[in-house]
């Protein structure tokens, strides 16, 4: 075949392609005879090879090509490279659909011939050939497109022919459209494909000569994607052609399946030319898996051989995910198993004209077409014509086009059909741009003559924007139309008839959010109508989270409680999230809650328990104040030092009180009050106990012979001596206050799942400082008590100060590793019981005994009897 490559053409391509024009030409001259021999006066060129033949053809000014998979399979030949090949002939059934477009192409030309405003006087031609679904073959029409061969109208000398299509339409399979692309791409030859999807065909470095009709396949792997998010499968099995449509679809889906978070359990390769076994195995692969939804990115061909290997054995119900080429074919409704299949389709459309176009089949124009006489013979079981074997049934002339239901003549789902229509109207629009002009009274002159280049109609193309039938045509840079898509659903209809249902839209021009709307319900797998569920592992509900099973997909995951202090507020959270600090999760841990806030209150048990001990102590000081108030004059009262009686019995009503600021919520000033308060109370109640021990010491030493030493000891140094010991202490607890004042907090490390309400001390050594003060009074208090136990029994008070200071000592001691290491308000409960425990010690045993003979043993307070030495009276 001889190749006549443009001016365009890379340099060192050309070499190539000149050496190639060189050795057909060589081999096509060698066949010739010589000019004496066969007694003509010229030699003839013909090219070497056999042209075939197109489906369809016409003359025009301006002719399109047009190449279709009409037959399924190409008869293989065994070279053995001794003689001729044989021509490469089509075998197998006939695909009806694809006949269809073909016809749609006759249409669109014819219409167009028709126009009065499109090429007005302009005879468009076409030549239309079928490519077998092979690339073999589609590699020789696109040489014979190329080299404009064109057998049907041989007039012997074909040497000097060049290209005469100006585009081609077709081919419907990626893969023989690449194929073709390869060849035709190198002379500038436009090629608009109304079915060829895959994406590579988008990259113009590759194919610049490449555009068509129908969305790429990036788009539609994205939308598929999309769609299984949306219905919430996580859990997907995968089958694909071996193919550049379907590895290179399949490859962008599941880039973009990853992207959603969509797991992929298999992804099986398989094409309708492998053997058997191979297709057995993607079938058994597809039966035993545990993914109940299966996305098939899966040319027809492949797919009928797919669905037949699988009913042939009983299969659990899939839910099928199709891409566009099989899930709209008509044809594959037959298949059962794949009720309530969904895909998305070319949004579906109306040609008018088409159908009558379709059916307007008569008996010379069937006779005249070997390949409408197949499909003819094939859809009514009979033969046409002569030949025709004994048994065979003949065509009678009574066979019904109209009635016959098959693909061919099923116009109710046009959707690529409309691509083909639209490709021969870009191409025609194109060509309209170069070879016409409008005049001034609105009419159009075309110029016939004119030639027109492929490369001409190639940068027009890239320009085309027109309407059709309410369909826009146009492409961007990638030679890609806009990226619409219908939303199909198999349904089976109440007498058992599955069709094609349309239940939504796909736009890939809107916001991610807002491309998918679904209008009407969907039919699922066994005719249900409930979503089916597909995901490895159920959803993780609030409150838990994923955990990824070990060398699996992470869709199979165990679900993890959230830790302590952690939620998760949504189902099938991958980490959980910690809870604020003053937050808490609740029994669910599905949201945070705030913690209770814990301080020892007035209306708790504890609270009133202590509360009720503090105000009783308080009472009975007061109690007992006013006893010997009312009893000031007798022997007890007045030689026991009263002052010093009434001013303890005050100060220890003040240390029963103060433990009721340790009661309640805290504030600023109850903690600085409930301290201060506390520390110079006791030491106002410890320099009491501490006057009266030094008074029996000092009147001890008064009885002695030529002792002056109560002078010196008197009323007003006792109560200087008090005065001084409590004045020390507020001292200290004002420069505590003044230098680093206790004030409340929140205490949220105790406990994690509660706030305790506490004082913190501010100054440590303050603290300390006021409990030293009071410790070491006590203690010196204990020591000269202790030393005076055993004064005559008139004396006897010191020996119940000793005690008393035993006591107290005792409970303070006990109060510091308790103090420290009580939990939230137990805290403050440990250092109010001490402090009434310690109160409650110094009162029973310094002024219970003394009351009980004032007010049940009168006969005892009289001075004669204190002067009596008894050891069975109760010693006071």
């Amino acid at each position: 075949m001889r190749l006549s490559p443009t001016p365009a053409l890379d340099p060192s391509l050309a070499g190539s392609l000149v050496l190639l024009h060189l050795a057909v030409v060589a081999g096509g001259l060698a066949l010739l005879s010589s000019a004496s021999a066969s007694g003509l006066e010229s030699v003839r060129c013909r090219l070497q090879g056999t042209p075939r033949p197109p489906a369809f053809s016409q003359h025009g000014d301006f002719v399109i090509g047009g190449v279709f998979s009409m037959h399924y399979n190409m008869h293989t030949v065994d070279h053995s490279y001794t003689s001729m090949p044989e021509p490469l002939q089509c075998t197998g059934s006939m695909d009806s659909r694809e006949l269809r477009f073909s016809r749609a192409l006759v249409f669109a030309v014819e219409e167009i011939n028709n126009s009065s405003y499109l090429l007005p006087g302009v005879t468009l031609g076409y030549q239309v050939h079928d490519s077998c679904s092979s690339v073999p073959m589609a590699v020789k029409v696109a040489f014979q497109l190329a080299n404009g061969m064109d057998p049907m109208f041989d007039t012997g000398e074909q040497c000097s022919g060049s290209a005469t299509v100006t585009a081609i339409v077709g081919e419907s399979a990626s893969t023989p459209t690449i194929s073709m692309l390869r060849i035709i791409g190198q002379f500038g030859i436009p090629q608009v494909s109304h079915s060829s999807t895959c994406a590579c065909l988008s990259d113009k470095k590759q194919y610049p000569t490449f555009f068509r009709t129908i969305p790429s396949d990036q788009f539609q792997a994205a939308a598929l994607a999309h769609l299984i998010r949306h219905f919430g499968w996580t859990w997907i099995g995968a089958v694909r052609s071996d193919s550049d449509y379907g590895n290179n679809g399949m490859a962008a889906f599941l880039q973009a399946a990853q992207e959603e978070g969509i797991c992929v359990e298999y992804s099986e390769a398989f094409s309708r030319t492998n053997p058997l076994s191979r297709v057995q195995r993607v079938a058994d692969v597809i039966r035993s898996s545990t993914a109940r939804v299966v996305v098939a990115f899966v040319a027809s061909g492949d797919m009928r051989i797919l669905l037949e290997e699988m009913d042939r054995l009983p299969s659990p119900p899939r839910q099928w995910i199709g891409s566009e080429t099989w899930v709209t074919d008509p044809d594959m409704l037959r298949f059962g198993l794949c009720a309530g299949a969904i895909g998305f389709g070319i949004q579906r459309s109306v040609i008018p004209g088409l159908r009558d176009f379709l059916l307007d089949l008569s008996p010379q124009k069937v006779s005249n077409s070997p390949l409408l006489t197949e499909f003819w013979e094939g859809a009514f079981g009979c033969r046409l014509g002569i030949g025709v074997g004994v048994e065979e049934k003949v065509c009678d002339g009574s066979e019904d086009i109209q009635q016959l239901q098959v693909p061919y003549t099923d116009t109710s789902q046009l959707r690529v059909t409309n691509m083909v229509y639209k490709a021969v109207y870009a191409i025609a629009h194109a060509i309209h741009s170069i070879a016409c002009e409008e005049r001034e009274n609105s009419t159009v002159n075309c110029d016939i003559n004119l030639h027109v280049k492929p490369t001409q109609v190639l940068e027009r193309l890239r320009r085309v924007n027109f309407s059709r039938n309410g369909y826009q045509v146009s492409f961007d840079a990638n030679g890609d139309p806009v990226a619409t898509y219908e939303l199909v659903n198999w349904q089976r209809r109440e007498s058992g008839k599955m069709e094609f249902v349309t239940v939504g839209l796909y736009n890939a021009s809107l916001p991610p959010d807002q491309r998918l709307d679904i209008e009407k319900e969907i039919t699922w797998v066994k005719n249900s109508t409930q979503i089916p569920v597909s995901v490895c592992s159920e959803s993780c509900p609030p409150g838990t989270r994923k955990a990824v099973q070990k060398g699996k997909p992470v869709c199979c995951y165990d679900c993890i409680q959230c830790a302590e202090g952690e939620i998760s507020n949504k189902t099938d959270s991958s980490d959980c999230l910690i809870c604020p600090e003053e937050y808490w999760p609740n029994a669910e841990r599905d949201r945070c809650i705030l913690k209770p806030v814990e301080f020892l209150s007035f209306h708790e048990v504890l609270g009133i328990i202590l509360t009720a001990c503090s105000v009783g102590g308080s009472c009975l000081a007061i109690a007992t104040a006013t006893v010997f108030y009312r009893h000031r004059t007798s022997a007890i009262v007045r030689a026991n030092n009263s002052e010093l009686s009434f001013l303890l019995l005050f100060s220890l009503a003040l240390c029963f009180l103060c433990s009721l600021t340790f009661i309640g919520r805290p504030s600023e000033w109850s903690c600085m009050l409930r301290h201060t308060a506390f520390g110079i109370t006791f030491v106002l109640c410890i320099s009491c106990v501490l006057g009266k021990t030094i008074v029996v010491l000092m009147a001890f030493r008064a009885t002695l012979p030529g002792s002056n030493v109560m002078k010196w000891f008197g009323p007003p140094q006792q109560r200087l001596t008090v005065v001084s010991f409590t004045f020390v202490q507020a001292l200290i607890c004002t420069l505590w206050l003044v230098l680093s004042p206790p004030f409340p907090i929140k205490n949220l490390t105790t406990y994690k799942e509660k706030i305790i309400l506490e004082c913190d001390v501010g100054s440590a050594i303050g603290f300390w400082a006021v409990l030293g003060y009071i410790g070491l009074l006590s203690l010196l208090c204990f020591v000269l008590a202790f030393l005076a136990r055993k004064l005559p029994d008139n004396f006897n008070e010191a020996e119940f100060i000793t005690f008393s200071m035993l006591i107290f000592c005792a409970v303070w001691i006990t109060f510091i590793p308790a103090y420290v290491s009580s939990p939230g308000k137990f805290t403050v409960a440990v250092e109010i019981f001490a402090i009434i425990t310690s109160s409650f010690g110094l009162f029973f045993l310094l002024f219970v005994p003394k009351c009980f003979i004032i007010l049940f043993r009168p006969e005892k307070n009289t001075k004669k009897h204190l002067m009596v030495k008894t050891s069975n009276d109760i010693r006071y």
